[in-house]
């Protein structure tokens, strides 16, 4: 799983993925305290994440694994919206 931020959303009408009702977003993995270090991706979100949120993803064959996507053509899932990260005992990022 990685750390990333909600940087924009993705609309597709027409989809292979027979999920109802979810939403893309393209997410940017971060560092501990939220800043970006990486090139963006588009995950399906699972929990209501919104624009610029911290959220948790996973990629690969563990995206598969829920109820909502499994047997089904999903690389990275939001599975997670980030309160606080704690880092060597010190709050790094707070919502």
């Amino acid at each position: 799983m990685i750390l990333a931020r909600v940087a924009g959303a993705v609309v597709s009408t027409v989809r292979a993925d027979r999920i109802q009702g979810s939403s893309y977003y393209i997410v940017e993995p971060a560092g501990s305290a939220g800043d970006p270090v990486g090139s963006g991706i588009v995950a399906l979100d699972l929990v209501g994440a919104a624009p610029d949120e911290l959220v948790i993803v996973s990629q690969g064959s563990s995206a598969r694994q829920t109820d909502s996507t499994k047997d089904k053509p999903i690389d990275a899932v939001i599975v997670g919206i980030v309160d606080i990260v704690e880092e060597d005992g010190k709050v790094v990022f707070r919502k």
